[in-house]
């Protein structure tokens, strides 16, 4: 149980976490480029963590699917809603390793709230641009599977992101288009509004964080060389993450609800298949028919400014 790869490539390190196949740190000339966890004091706040088989949430987590009902575990008190997915506290098999990659796989048998059986694989890869992570889901059942994929690295910059900003040193850019109202519960309200004009207009070159809060889906993504990204600069480095296609939203969470000395420290930046409570709306969910697959892809690099 918890077992740990190390990673290395370059200027790059990195440590990927048996459990959930999590990220669990990832460095580039020793500083730290996500907010990183150990075992068994973490994850905290799901930091670093693999979001399937559904990111982010389902409101009242409960869904209707093929015209039956489910029910799942409630796991966000505040809200009533089930997050995340279901495999952060699951054992994932190595089934290749290198100096440079690890390949893990999750043979994962459905739950009673989502009784569809999936292969999952997640490949970690480091080169001397940076850290990939590929991941494949295949529908191992007989029926079609609702499907939804995420990740929920937290990007930092070494000095929490709350004193960087009352210094004007931080900004935050992404290439973003329209972001995804919500109500009290985080629940989609609406077709997604654009950008241009509001406090969420994070498009290059960017905007101070200040006091902006986040925690906030964006879709409507303009890519270069297919990626999307995102870019939180700092006085010295930046650190980026790219979203390959079919990552088509984007959550964005400057940590405002964490204590202590958590509160404002990072920003989580969470590439999505689709947008919170897409098991109900059906939005961009991905159905996966018998022995079919999809593959998606993301990475985090960063450069000195």
């Amino acid at each position: 149980m918890g077992e740990v790869f190390e990673l290395r490539a370059g200027e790059y390190r990195a440590r990927i976490d048996r459990t959930g196949a999590g990220l669990q740190a990832l460095t580039w000339r020793e500083r730290d480029l996500v907010w990183p966890y150990t075992r068994p004091r973490g994850p905290v706040a799901s930091q670093g963590q693999l979001l399937a088989p559904w990111p982010n949430r389902v409101a009242s987590a409960r869904y209707a699917f093929g015209g039956t009902e489910y029910r799942l575990d409630a796991n966000d008190p505040a809200t009533g809603s089930a997050i995340h997915g279901l495999v952060s506290e699951t054992e994932w098999a190595p089934v290749q390793e290198s100096e440079e990659a690890v390949t893990l796989r999750l043979d994962f048998p459905g739950t009673p709230g989502y009784p569809f059986p999936l292969e999952l694989t997640a490949t970690y890869r480091l080169a001397s641009e940076g850290l990939t992570v590929t991941t494949t889901a295949r529908n191992t059942g007989t029926s079609d599977a609702p499907f939804g994929l995420g990740f929920h690295p937290y990007l930092t910059l070494g000095t929490p992101l709350r004193e960087l900003a009352e210094r004007g040193e931080v900004t935050v850019a992404a290439t973003v288009g329209s972001h995804q109202p919500t109500d009290d519960k985080l629940t989609p309200v609406g077709a997604p509004q654009p950008v241009a004009g509001t406090e969420f207009d994070l498009r290059p070159p960017g905007r101070p964080l200040g006091n902006t809060v986040l925690d906030t889906a964006f879709t409507g993504l303009d890519r270069d060389d297919d990626r999307a990204w995102v870019h939180l600069s700092g006085p010295e480095h930046r650190v980026s993450l790219w979203s390959g296609a079919g990552f088509d939203w984007l959550q964005l969470f400057s940590s405002d609800t964490l204590s202590g000395g958590l509160h404002r420290a990072h920003l989580a930046a969470e590439p999505m298949t689709c947008p919170p409570n897409a098991l109900n709306s059906g939005t961009d969910l991905i159905v996966l028919g018998p022995e079919e697959s999809a593959e998606r892809s993301f990475g985090i690099l960063a450069e000195r400014l």
